[in-house]
């Protein structure tokens, strides 16, 4: 049997589509072939569709059972975050002088205290140490001490989640967590000798390359897995890179973690400091140091709504970590704990009237083989989100259909384009998406739909299905 594409689905919706029940339990007969064909049963699938304003939802499969809804679980926390921290929430990140200051020389440590900023990227922190080499200071002569005892979370194994410990995606929490411990290696086709260069950011300095990347004429879709990236760590790193490199990619950027917090923010803040003229002594250590003095330099971080953007269009599971933890700290009295925002999100949904007993939290992120909620329960979390004061920053922080995000290459050439503020979701076995839909007649509606399933990759035909049946449904009275 010949699958069928989207173009045959929309057609089958425009001509065939009848007047629709508001009290329709039963999933479009389109979808349910296209989930048929994929091999995946009704069982397996959660959806619930409701039009804001409305008594009651439009369709309900599956809407009350649990189910692990991936990423589309990032809309808990944040819009618990928009609600209980506000729009405007800034982290900071203060520098103490753990010694005597002379002229431009510290005599003692510099201290640099964290307290979960999530975009304390690149940039920031070199505006960080710019602005502490315009307080005059030049030289400290002693160590650079780390201060990140204002979340107390269990670090755990980075590659306990999928074996992959490297990636960007597993890096764990930490109060000071600078740059999301990143290394980036922009892979860039040389077309004249076949070959691929590659340029590593920020501190290349600190690992060793071999790079036998050669250019090939194969296709793009899954170029991380035509090489092979083999790390060692013998006290220095070291990365080898074997395979091809398709040139149809273009520039690509492969993002790693390779080193652990003291040695990644030693090496960068030491390499930055030097650019700007600075001497810096010591070594590295971490430690609680108790504030006994004002700060030398506090940095504040962008609002929330700015971050809730990153958290939501790029599915951002080291962000989305962060504020989960800032949950249960809004009072600002530390350690952070999961257990803390745990008691948070379940007492803001109490106050909210939003009872889900089913509800299983473990980072808030999505990035869990364990987190559940029920279709039916994040659909009326996003009906209450509309009505909420900070529904503008909470929509506008979804990827749009077509547009932007993780939406950007879904439902192009279509009716559905910039029509749909849609959140997504992958894990294996797992397949999501949730949000709203502007539909032609001006009607805006609440749409969740869950597959958890071992052929869940296949469903993201139905789920395209599913936004342009609810987008061209006929008006009824």
């Amino acid at each position: 049997m010949v699958r069928p594409t989207l173009a045959a689905v929309l057609y089958f919706f425009v001509f065939s589509v009848g007047p629709v029940s508001a009290a329709a339990q039963n999933l479009p007969g389109p979808i349910i072939q296209i989930l048929k064909q994929a091999g995946i049963p009704a069982s397996s699938t959660a959806i619930y569709v409701h039009e804001i304003g409305a008594a009651q939802p439009l369709i309900t499969i599956n809407a009350n059972t649990a189910m692990n809804p991936a990423s589309a679980m990032k809309l808990v926390t944040t819009f618990a975050g928009l609600e209980l921290l506000g729009p405007a929430y800034t982290w900071k990140t203060e520098l103490y002088a753990n010694g005597i200051v002379e002229g431009d020389t510290l005599h003692g440590d510099l201290v640099i205290k964290g307290y979960g900023d999530p975009r304390l990227n690149l940039e920031n922190f070199w505006l960080l140490t710019r602005r502490l080499r315009q307080t005059g200071l030049r030289e400290i002569t002693g160590d650079l001490i780390l201060d990140s005892s204002y979340f107390d979370a269990p670090g755990g194994d980075p590659g306990a989640f999928d074996g992959k410990p490297h990636r960007a995606y597993n890096v764990p929490p930490e109060a000071l967590l600078v740059n999301h411990r990143i290394l980036a290696l922009r892979l860039i086709p040389q077309l004249g000798s076949k070959t691929v260069r590659v340029v590593v950011d920020p501190i290349p300095e600190s690992l060793d390359l071999n790079n036998n990347l050669k250019l090939s004429s194969s296709k793009c879709n899954d170029w991380r897995d035509l090489f092979s990236t083999d790390i060692k760590d013998n006290g220095r790193v070291t990365i080898t890179l074997n395979g091809n490199y398709p040139t149809d990619c273009g520039e690509k950027t492969l993002y790693l973690s390779l080193h652990d917090s003291p040695l990644y923010t030693f090496s960068l803040f030491k390499q930055l400091w030097m650019q700007q003229g600075g001497v810096l002594r010591g070594k590295v250590r971490s430690d609680s140091v108790s504030e006994r003095t004002a700060p030398l330099e506090t940095h504040h971080s962008p609002p929330l709504a700015e971050i809730v953007r990153d958290i939501n269009k790029f599915s951002n599971n080291v962000t989305a970590r962060q504020l989960y933890l800032a949950l249960g700290v809004a009072n600002g009295e530390g350690p952070a704990t999961l257990s803390k925002s745990n008691t948070a999100i379940r007492q803001w949904l109490t106050s909210r009237q939003l009872y889900f007993p089913e509800l299983v939290i473990e980072n808030g992120s999505g990035l869990s083989r364990n987190e559940r909620i029920s279709a039916g329960h994040l659909g009326e979390l996003l009906l209450t989100a509309f009505q909420s004061p900070i529904m503008p920053e909470f929509v506008s922080s979804l990827p749009i259909a077509a547009v932007d995000g993780t939406m950007k290459k879904r439902s192009n050439g279509t009716s559905v384009a910039g029509q749909a503020h849609i959140k997504t979701g992958l894990l294996d076995n797992v397949k999501s998406m949730a949000g709203y839909v502007l539909d032609k007649s001006g009607r805006r509606m609440v749409v969740v739909f869950f597959v958890n399933h071992s052929s869940s990759a296949s469903a993201q035909l139905a789920m395209d299905a599913l936004l342009h049946w609810v987008y061209i449904r006929p008006s009824h009275k």
